[in-house]
Parts: C-alpha cells; structure tokens; sequence
C-alpha cells in the first residue's frame, strides 16, 4: 500500500485560520478520494504558520476495475431511442447484448473501465483543491489568479515515494520543501513523511501544533518556577501563539511595578491582545506578578537579550496607555457616566442603551424579592451595570466590560454586592462560565437576560435556523443554568410580561418564548444525560414556565422508566393506548365514561381497577406536593395487575357491555399515567 504525502507551503497563515485549514484539507482530499473508489487507513492533517501537510497511509496504487451493467430499450425500439442509449454508453451497437427478460427482449450495456494510476487521480485532484479551498479571505499575487489565504510558494506532493505530476498556476509539485524562515530556510528533499518529519526538525520547524504548544506550556511553567511565580493558564493563547511559531523558544521579561496599581485584569488584557504574552501571578498573593512570557520563533545567538528588551520596551508603552485610562477613569463616578449612555444606539428599536438601563433597573426590583435580593441593592447595581461602558480603559479593551464596573464602584465606595453585581450581570457568557451565585448578582444578571429576550422577540427578531445576530440562544441558556444552578423557583410567564410592559410591547407572545426557553432546557438537560422526549413527555401536561419544576419532573421521569417495572408499563401504556384509540376510532365514540364496578367480571380487571383507584389518590396528592418521584413510583406499581389484565383478560368481549367497561378501564389507566406525563410523547 502507498503513502500520500501532501505539503502546501506558503508566507505566513493566520494563527486563527490554521486549525480550520487544516480540518478542511483533510475533508477536500479524502472526499476525492472516496468519490474515486479508493480506501485508506489513515489520514493526519497538520499545520504550521507557513505549511499546511496532509499524510495518508493504506492507499492503492492503481484504481480497482470497474464493470458497469446498464440496462437499455427494447431491442425493437425506435432507432431514435437506441441510438440515445448508445450516445449515453459510448458503446456501439454491435457491442450491445440482448437479453430474454419477462418483458421481452431488452438491450443492455456492459461498461468495463480498466483502473488507472492513483498517481494520474490525485495529480488531477489536488489542483481542484487548491481552488475550492475554503480560506475566509484570500489574495491574489504577482499575474497569477490563483485565490490563496497568502502567497503559495511551493507543492509537495508525493505518492509511494513518487512525485506526483500536479500543477497549478505555474507551480509544479515536487519532492521539495523548506526549514524555518530564518534558521533553516535552504531547501531540501524528503522521500516520505517519516523522512519529511525527521528532516522539518532537523531545520527547525516542529511540524505537529500539539507537540509545539506543549513545549510552550513546559517551557512557560518551568521559567516561571524559575522565577518564583506562576504561570496564568490561557488555553487560547497558547493555541494561538503555537500558530505563529514553528520553532518555539519560551522568553522571560519584566515590567515596572508600578503598573500593578492598574486592575489585573487590564494588564492581562494589554498583554494578551496586544503583544500575545502569558501573564503571570505571585504564588503568595495570587495577583499579577512584574513578568512575562513571550513566545520567540528562534533561538537567538544572546540567548535571547535583545528580543526581551525590545519586548520590555513595547510593553512599557502599551501599559503606559493602560494606566493613562485607568487615572483618568477613576475621576469620574459610574451615576455621572449614565446621561453618557442616552448616546448610544442599543437597538434601533429597542432605544439607547440608557432606555435599557431604566428597564432592567425596574426588571432587578421586580426579581429581587423572588431570589432573596435586597431590592434597593438590585435596583442601585441594575443602574450602574452599564456605566463602564463609557470609560476609557472599556473603550481601550471590551472584553474587560463588567470587570472595570466593579472596581470603579468599589473605588467610589459601593458596597461589594453591587460591585459584584456589575461584574457578574454579564455572565455565565458560555457553558463553561461561571454562573452568579449571589442574590443581587443573580437578580441583575436575570433582569439584563430576560430583557434581551423580550425585547428582541417583540420586534420579531428571532433566531432562525443556524442565525442568532443577537446572541439569544445563549442568553437563554444563561437564564436556565442561573436558575437551575441556583434553584430558584421562578414563573417565567410573570417576568416576562413584567419585562414586555417596560417594553411598552403591546401584545407580547409570552408562550413563544417559553417554548423557546423549553428547546434550550432540552439542550441543557441532554448534556446532563437526561431525553430531550423526557422533557417533551413533562412538558406537554401544560404550559409549564418553571424550568426548575419541568427539569425535576423529566429526572423524576427517567429515574422511573430506567427501571424494569418503569420500561414495562411504558410498553403497556403503548399496547392499551393503541386497543383504545383503534377500538375509539372503529366505534366513532371516546371510551372516557367511567369504569361501572359492577361489571368488572374477572379478578384481574377488578385487581386492576382497584389499584388504578389507590395509585390515582396517590399520584393527585404527590403531584400536588411536587414529590415526582413518589409519583412516578405510585404508577410503577400498576406493573403487576396491568400485565395480569393483558394475560387474563380479552377486552373485545362478544358481549358489548363488557367490552365498552374494559375500554373505559383502559382509558383510566392511559389518564393515571397521563397524570405523571405524557407517555405518548416517549420515543423508542
């Protein structure tokens, strides 16, 4: 079997477009591959700032034969449609056979296609790739046409060893590729990709990003050790700083103390965003420590003296500017920023942002007392949640909006709920965020939540499909996890007609967004390992807008079918469902008129009917009590009489009044299951 070894190299690639190219070479050339017949066992896709490589092992070397049976016409058809079946076959029509069949004697094609050269299939292929490939952006160079994301310098492409005959744009594909820009640029050839990975390193180019991005991580931590503090984990600098080396040589540097009068936060923002270092933290006091680390892509002849200090000397002016903002927004309170926020557009028309801050400072009064909040607190960190947005150091680094909020107000002597509050109103921004916890907090992060979601659904922008511009599906889910994270008991439908009043929305769909709220619980809870069709099953019993109760119900639900007694009355609640719904649809009439005890002939039907009578007394008071699961246990023990009425019992009895009493006691054993969930709604 052969090896394919393809090498695209270029000027340098985005760090933020690699992954992706990388993903998508793989699926360009193997999709090729598939449509050509051809099998392989392997295919690893990598990726440095300037190659992006494919190899993959087990492939052929020729194609397989191929032999094509097509049927025709009628071998006494008119001539005009023989002669389009032979123009369609590329077959004469002596070559045709003609064949006995059931209806009559039929022509038909016998196409053999010899298979040729792996080599020839992907010296076609590869150009096409090239050309489709999917770069968010690209450019022209020189007088060629050829679209790259950067200029494309040469093609390595080579099969079983061989020099595949690709070409495109004047670019012939060879066995030859090239080192690090600068330690190792000369050019070299390789002979497959064992040989093209041992001789990259030996020119200084670590081609797999894993291996680069853990040398980084080895060789930060352990400087930092060095240095007596602590390296400050960032997953997505690492990855990215990984892209824009390809030989990773991990430097130390230092800044003036005297900028740690500045939040943390901002200078990990000016250190990260804008010059793509780590920060690092004192072990001690857990804040931010005088250092950095950055990322050089050569070993340099002074050990690296110059790039520190060069390094140093930007850093200094970008964190210069950072405390600039910084002593300037201390000057300034957060309640003489708000007539700033009139000024700004939140929505065109949903109004300003100002008009945003008043409603979800009435929304925060109107949740307060529902999640233990001091009302005034709420109101008072509802007001001031936005003022940071209007500060110079937001303005610098948005993502640190909310953050400055809370030193600010601390600053100006606001109490720490509040300045908690403002921090936390944005969040939980993702799954893996955080999710506020403290009263104030949770009422001013629920207020600014629910306000996004009401206003946005009465202007009818809604998300369709894979569309969401305004980040909904994400607020709720935020919602959801806030209340479910915190259990609180909320009536959704109340806030949110709450939050449409301060709209002014007229007519507002409250159930829309409650079914929208329902979807994202599905999502949430199938991620706990709970059924989407569990929550549906709860769901349908009524409008439910307490996600809280829907979720311990869909729980309560799937602890109760886990079990054997559980998986068996779903199986009879599906067999008597259907016996009812037949026989209603047979008769035209409902069977809903009531069990007559007197006519209950044999002992399983009585058994039956008497537990029906005790588990629906059980399950009224235990549902009124919200105890799901001494509910769904009270159904489970209609197992047993069920399974004895199936085996006993012939519900069509010739005799008509016997017949109509079973139905109606299999219709009260549909209702009492009915009172727990839904089972028509369970799938499998």
């Amino acid at each position: 079997m052969a090896e394919l070894l393809l090498e695209l190299f270029s000027e340098e690639i985005p760090a933020r477009m690699q992954a992706q190219a990388a993903d998508d070479l793989k699926r360009l050339v193997t999709d090729k591959l598939k449509a050509a017949g051809l099998a392989w066992t392997r295919a690893d896709a990598f990726v440095t700032p300037r190659r992006l490589t494919l190899v993959i092992d087990g492939l052929p070397t020729t194609q397989p034969d191929v032999r094509e049976e097509r049927k025709g016409p009628r071998a006494d058809a008119p001539p005009a449609a023989i002669d389009g079946f032979l123009r369609s076959t590329g077959l004469s029509r002596e070559q045709l056979e003609t064949r006995d069949t059931d209806k009559g004697q039929i022509l038909f094609a016998v196409i053999e296609k010899k298979g040729g050269a792996v080599s020839d299939v992907i010296a076609v292929f590869v150009p096409e790739v090239i050309q489709s490939f999917p770069w968010p952006k690209s450019q022209r160079w020189g007088v060629g046409s050829l679209r790259w994301v950067r200029p494309l310098k040469s093609i390595l492409c080579l099969l079983d060893g061989k020099i595949v005959p690709a070409a495109i744009d004047g670019i012939m594909a060879s066995n030859e590729t090239r080192g690090h820009r600068f330690l190792a640029g000369e050019a070299f050839t390789v002979s497959n990709f064992a040989d093209y990975e041992t001789k990259l390193r030996a020119h200084h180019v670590i081609l797999d990003s894993t291996e680069r991005q853990a040398k980084i991580h080895a060789d930060a931590s352990k400087a930092a050790v060095d240095a007596g503090v602590e390296l400050i984990e960032d997953k997505g600098l690492l990855a990215e700083v990984a892209g824009l080396v390809e030989w990773p040589v991990v430097l130390m540097g230092d800044f003036d103390p005297a900028f740690l009068e500045v939040p943390g936060e901002v200078l990990t923002a000016t250190m990260r965003i804008n010059q793509k270092y780590f920060s690092l933290r004192n072990p001690q006091t857990g804040k931010l420590a005088p250092h950095f680390i950055t990322v050089a892509n050569m070993a340099a002849s002074d050990g690296g003296k110059a790039i520190i200090a060069g390094n140093e000397r930007v850093l200094r002016a970008r964190l210069a500017d950072a405390k600039f903002f910084w002593d300037h927004d201390l000057k300034i309170t957060l309640a003489e920023r708000l007539p700033a926020l009139d000024g700004i557009v939140f929505h065109a028309k949903l109004g300003s942002v100002g008009d945003k801050v008043k409603r979800v400072a009435a929304l925060a009064q109107f949740i307060a007392p529902m999640v233990g909040a001091d009302v005034d607190a709420a109101e008072r960190a509802a007001k001031l949640a936005k003022a940071d947005l209007v500060s110079g150091i937001v303005g610098e680094f948005p993502e640190v909006q909310g953050i400055m909020g809370r030193y600010l107000a601390l600053h100006e002597g606001q109490s720490a709920a509040i300045a908690e509050a403002i921090a936390d109103h944005y969040a939980p921004q993702g799954p893996n965020d955080r999710c506020p916890t403290a009263p104030v907090s949770v009422a001013v992060a629920l207020a600014d939540k629910i306000d996004i979601l009401v206003g946005f659904f009465s202007i009818d922008e809604k998300p369709t499909g894979s569309k969401d511009p305004f980040a909904l599906r994400r607020a709720a889910l935020g919602v959801l996890r806030i209340i479910i994270e915190n259990g609180l008991r909320l009536p959704l439908n109340k806030l949110f007609a709450k939050a449409a009043a301060l709209h002014g929305a007229q007519a507002f769909a409250g159930n829309e967004l409650v079914d929208f709220f329902t979807d994202r619980l599905k999502a949430y809870l199938r991620d706990q390992g709970i059924r989407h069709d569990y929550v549906s099953a709860v769901f349908a019993l009524g409008h439910e807008d307490d996600m809280l109760r829907l979720k311990t119900r869909a729980e309560a639900l799937q602890q109760m079918l886990g079990t054997e007694d559980g998986a068996n009355l779903l199986a009879a609640y599906r067999r008597g469902s259907n016996i009812v719904r037949i026989e209603e649809k047979k008769d035209g009439k409902a069977y809903a008129g009531g069990v007559d005890a007197a006519r209950l002939a044999k002992p399983e039907e009585q058994a039956l009917h008497d537990r029906l009578v005790i588990v629906r007394k059980d399950v009224d008071a235990a549902v009124a009590d919200e105890r799901w699961i001494d509910a769904m246990s009270a159904v489970a023990t209609l197992r047993g009489p069920i399974d004895a009425f199936f085996d006993q019992v012939t519900v069509n009895d010739p005799d008509v009044g016997l017949r109509e009493n079973r139905l109606n006691l299999l219709s009260e054993f549909r209702a009492t299951l009915s009172a727990v969930a839904d089972f028509s709604k369970i799938e499998g």
